[in-house]
């Protein structure tokens, strides 16, 4: 579980982010000064930093910079008051990974430091390129046959570079794994790599998301935020799912790659920055292009370098490699047994057309190893890990099994649900988006109603990854009903020391 390092002289604050992080499921180190908390980076390096900026002694910021000397990529969060505000924007200039005001509450603070540690994770974790079965430490490109080799080939051309690359595939292909390798094989491997989702963060939110702003610049505006490109200065900036990418916002990224500068909203002129872009898309670009929806000059200044990740379906020969590989690190990570599979096992592995391919692959092995009572892991067992049912498997087809509880099948639920959400949208150009949001509201509200709310085993039970979870529950604006009601650094901003 990751570790978490608490650096503020208030004892109370320590004492509360304690609590509330380990019933998270973190573990949590603190430390009471500047000194003491560089002191625990040296001796056991954590997966992120949660600071104050004003303390006795060492500063935040001097602490900082010598916990950047110690690990340059290592998160970390700067807690300010908000007369201190212009010292965390520094902070943030200088690569702090974000910074909050006090007070804040809780679920935004929980959700920070959730992406805080994933961009660590990004940023320290090796990805292996055609890695042994039986798998390293860290996480692994898997697959010998032609269609990978030319993806191996492909990276270790664009890597040495500052070439934009373009990684096209469907969902669950690996895309992000190849834009980690990509990172960590350039000459910019010991600088930030920050992931942006344009798909997960609300069209209002992104532009200021990827450029920042000035005080005043829109209601709410009230002081200066520093954008993750401007954030990640020499370093490299990861943008996922860019085909979902507003056109307003693509205009900026154009000029970005043109001229090497970005603007604030609101700013009073060009800021130089030396980034690198990676983007990832599962759409038809061109024909997103042919449509108006991306900007044609965009696409060919985002395609010097393109790599095209074949679906698994489209390299089968892979499959007992990747699953070799998933039950040998799945069984390692959970400290039990490796049960192996048996010989139909196999078979239904390399025939199944795997529409969620490389991902869906992964969940359907570990939720098997998490059920397993001993001995191989059967066709049976895959069939329903998988959602198969017995008939389609003899039919050679992939027919969810979905349950749909009462006396109708799940067939039928989904048919009542988009014949109803169809009706309601009639001629709307934007119905299909806006039923498959409010079937993944549907589908997540179930799954959290499931688990009383625990948003870790919501996203175990739904494949998902927990960052993934919270940015569709803040997307469809799912509530979460939680025991913690009271607020983090509730203490008078202007008071001595904070």
């Amino acid at each position: 579980m990751a570790q978490i390092l608490i650096v503020d002289d208030d004892h109370q604050l320590r004492q509360s982010f304690e609590r509330l992080l380990s019933a998270e499921g973190y573990t949590v180190r603190t430390a009471s000064t500047g000194e003491a908390g560089v002191e625990m980076v040296r001796e056991s390096l954590p997966d992120l930093v949660v600071m104050d900026v004003r303390m006795p002694g060492l500063s935040g910021l001097e602490a900082f910079a010598a916990m950047r000397e110690i690990e340059p990529r290592l998160p970390v969060i700067i807690m300010t008051a908000h007369g201190t505000t212009e010292t965390a924007i520094e902070a943030t200039r200088m690569g702090a990974f974000d910074y909050v005001l006090k007070p804040f509450d809780i679920p935004d603070i929980l959700k920070l430091i959730e992406k805080g540690l994933s961009a660590g994770r990004f940023m320290r974790s090796k990805v292996e390129m055609d890695a042994p079965a039986e798998g390293g430490e860290g996480e692994a490109i898997v697959g010998g046959g032609p269609a990978m080799q030319e993806v191996y080939k492909a990276i270790g051309r664009a890597a040495p570079t500052d070439a934009t690359v373009l990684i096209r595939g469907e969902s669950g292909t690996g895309k992000e794994l190849v834009a980690r390798a990509v990172y960590q094989y350039s000459s910019r491997a010991g600088k930030p790599f920050l992931v942006i989702n344009c798909v997960a963060i609300p069209e209002t939110l992104l532009e200021s998301e990827l450029f920042g702003y000035e005080r005043g610049a829109f209601t709410g505006a009230s002081g200066r935020k520093v954008g993750k490109i401007e954030q990640a200065n020499r370093g490299t900036v990861f943008l996922d799912e860019i085909g979902d990418m507003p056109v307003s916002i693509q205009a900026k990224l154009l000029r970005l790659l043109q001229e090497k500068h970005v603007e604030r909203l609101g700013g009073a002129g060009p800021i130089p920055v030396d980034v690198r872009i990676i983007a990832a898309t599962n759409r038809d670009l061109e024909q997103a292009v042919a449509k108006g929806a991306f900007r044609e000059d965009l696409y060919y200044r985002l395609k010097v370098v393109t790599m095209t990740l074949p679906p698994l379906r489209e390299r089968r020969e892979d499959i007992p490699l990747l699953a070799k590989h998933f039950l040998c690190r799945f069984s390692r990570e959970a400290g039990v047994p490796d049960p192996g599979l048996t010989p139909q096992a196999l078979d239904f592995l390399t025939g199944h057309d795997w529409p969620g391919n490389v991902r869906e692959l992964a969940n359907v092995l570990q939720k098997n190893l998490i059920f397993n009572r001993g001995g191989p892991i059967t066709a049976d067992d895959l069939q329903q890990a998988a959602g198969v049912t017995p008939q389609a498997a003899a039919a050679g087809t992939a027919t969810p099994a979905l349950e749909a509880g009462g006396d109708g099948s799940a067939q039928e639920f989904l048919r009542r649900f988009v014949r109803g959400e169809l009706v309601a949208a009639r001629d709307d150009e934007g119905a299909f988006e806006s039923l498959m949001d409010r079937f993944g509201a549907v589908v997540i509200a179930e799954a959290l109603a499931m688990t009383g709310g625990n948003r870790t085993r919501a996203a175990r039970l739904l494949g998902l990854s927990r960052p993934t979870l919270l940015a569709r529950i803040e997307k469809y604006g799912l509530k979460i009903e939680t025991s913690v009601t009271s607020q983090l650094g509730a203490t008078d901003p202007d008071s001595p020391g904070r």
